[in-house]
């Protein structure tokens, strides 16, 4: 969600600053602001506007922007409307101390009223503002430590960066629950939400963990603990380029993303599997080998397109594995007291690292005792840190909000754990040589599917004005047909539905009217009959079906207006296929419908608070 970037160096800071909230964009965000130390009168600038960077860039016209040190943010509303006032950065009553802030503060409310028993005067109606007053209450001449028993007083999350105009030479920044990395450069430092702000300038980094802060000064800085106790942070280094977060010829990251997926998969993979030993190769699982061939269940718990693919994972675990499995919500998992005995593994999926709801299931289920695994796409991140041990995806950063090529990656990172597993219970390596060479041959099959593009836009065309969908599957492809409907809503804005196709009869039906898209992953396979009498209750009606079907079955023709063939594969394998042509039919939808396909509204890319 809501994105920070701040700078102390000897460059100018505002061209650093804005460049890096345009990098952020895709996070999602309603307005923008930024605050300047004015080095010719000591005081600070400080702009905000309502709605796009660019009204942001348009007030800052003529202004003095030669100051090296300086705040930024976009922000994604929660406590006050999107306008001006509520913008960020907020200041205290003097206009000399400004803050920047991601996350919420629960105890804001009191806060707020103690301050103004004290005579403080706020402005906005966010939670914000009470830090920069908690922070000026408590300053006299040391921002470090006014920041620290600031801190001390806050119930919630945050990722915030704070200067002074007194303290010129002084950029302090802290985290809890919302993530927060430094840039570590030459007599020069970046604060930023995400790496992406920073890697244009370098890839030498620190992440902060919960309730750290650092105190940044052109000379050099230092980590504590809010508590005032000095910590250590290695730097470490970024793997993204500048280059892969840039569209090259695309006209959004989504298309960019859709159409890498032949490259990300094979990147997922790239040097993990052993064909002739039948052997998955997971180097962050081998310290926890000894507990994942002793485990008796397994728990996916993950958050929208990521708890998709974890209801993919269940299939799989059982399949491959045969282990009980079960998925939760990760935003229910923490609330309703989860039952983990001896031999149960968590295991966590979000591509950031840093949704907070996943996070916060993982903490439970360490606390509980689980062994707690991470599926993550963001080195460094902090369910990558917070977890006993785990898998990167390694897809290249994702920029689009509605997430492509990390669920692709996601897919097939559960299939090399389920044969992870499966190999250390029952799979023979015969067996498992078969699923590696099948699995080697998905990112070709990904391309060959992408050729489908010119005739789904053709489909979309059809459909974009139609008001309801239905996406409808079974067994794997259950799960597919959820996130079909899902990315339909996230960037169309147009009511959809996922299913699993035998539920349809059971209420649902009700709703095909004449002329409906009713969307079938109707592939060859076990329950293939079966889905075959659904697509015919769903003619019957009315209802026109566009079916993803297997290549060379050309029988759906009498019951579909529009049949998209894909490869034919085994059944763990079609969720990667099946899920192109439904993001491919999302994206047109919503180019011909005239939506912004990578910046939807009300969403953020990173959920960082619950």
């Amino acid at each position: 969600m809501c994105g920070i970037v701040g700078y102390i160096g000897s460059k100018q800071a505002y061209p650093i600053l804005m460049e890096g909230l345009k990098r952020l964009e895709y996070r999602g965000y309603d307005s923008s602001g930024i605050a300047l130390q004015q080095d010719h009168d000591g005081r600070l600038l400080v702009v905000k506007a309502k709605g796009r960077i660019s009204a942001l860039e348009a007030i800052m016209k003529g202004q003095c922007t030669t100051s090296t040190l300086g705040i930024a943010h976009t922000r994604w509303a929660t406590h006050g409307a999107p306008n001006d006032v509520n913008a960020h950065p907020h200041t205290d009553m003097s206009g000399k101390l400004a803050v920047v802030h991601n996350g919420i503060i629960e105890n804001w409310s009191a806060l707020r009223q103690l301050l103004e028993q004290e005579g403080v005067k706020f402005k906005s109606d966010t939670d914000t503002e009470v830090l920069a007053h908690l922070f000026a209450r408590y300053y006299t001449g040391d921002l470090e430590k006014a920041v620290q028993a600031g801190l001390r007083e806050v119930r919630g999350a945050y990722g915030i960066a704070v200067i002074h105009a007194d303290q010129p030479d002084v950029l302090v920044a802290a985290r809890n629950g919302s993530p927060l990395i430094i840039g570590v450069g030459t007599e020069e430092y970046i604060v930023a939400s995400d790496a992406s702000a920073i890697i244009e300038h370098t890839k030498q980094v620190i992440y902060l963990e919960d309730r750290e802060m650092a105190t940044l000064r052109r000379s050099g800085l230092h980590t504590s603990t809010i508590d005032a106790v000095p910590t250590h942070r290695a730097v470490q280094t970024v793997e993204w380029s500048l280059e892969q977060i840039e569209k090259k010829n695309y006209e959004h990251f989504m298309l960019k993303e859709i159409m890498e997926q032949p490259e990300s998969l094979a990147d997922t993979m790239r040097g993990r599997m052993d064909v002739e030993a039948g052997e998955v190769i997971l180097g962050g699982l081998s310290d926890a080998t000894k507990q994942l061939t002793h485990a008796r269940r397994v728990v996916l718990t993950a958050c929208g397109t990521a708890w998709h693919a974890g209801l993919v994972g269940e299939y799989l675990f059982e399949d491959l594995a045969r282990i009980p499995t079960e998925v939760d919500y990760a935003s229910e998992f923490r609330y309703r007291n989860p039952i983990i005995d001896e031999g149960t593994i968590v295991i966590a999926i979000s591509q950031s690292g840093e949704t907070a709801d996943t996070l916060a299931a993982v903490r439970e289920a360490r606390l509980k005792g689980a062994l707690v695994l991470g599926i993550v796409n963001v080195v460094g991140s902090s369910i990558a840190r917070g977890t006993d041990a785990g898998v990167y995806l390694h897809c290249g950063p994702e920029i689009g909000v509605a997430s492509t090529k990390a669920f692709s990656s996601q897919l097939e990172v559960l299939i090399m754990m389920a044969m992870y597993l499966g190999r250390r219970k029952h799979l023979a390596p015969y067996q498992a040589r078969e699923i590696i060479k099948g699995l080697q041959q998905v990112p070709e099959q990904v391309r060959h599917v992408l050729k489908l593009n010119k005739k789904i836009q053709d489909v979309a065309e059809k459909y974009k004005d139609c008001p309801n969908w239905l996406y409808l599957g079974r067994g794997y492809n259950y799960p597919v047909a959820l996130e079909g409907a899902l990315k339909l809503k996230e960037i169309s804005y147009v009511h959809a539905e996922g299913l699993p196709a035998a539920e349809m009869k059971h209420g649902p039906i009700a709703l095909i009217t004449e002329g409906m898209p009713v969307v079938f992953l109707a592939n060859r396979g076990l329950q293939y009959e079966k889905v075959l009498s659904n697509m015919e209750e769903v003619r019957s009606r009315g209802g026109h079906i566009i079916a993803i079907a297997t290549e060379g079955d050309n029988s759906l023709r009498r019951l579909a207006k529009h049949v998209l063939h894909v490869p034919d594969v085994p059944e763990p394998f079609q969720p990667i296929l099946n899920v192109v042509p439904l993001q491919l039919l999302a994206y047109h939808v919503a180019v011909l419908r005239g939506c912004a396909v990578d910046k939807p509204r009300n969403l953020a890319k990173s959920v960082t608070v619950e």
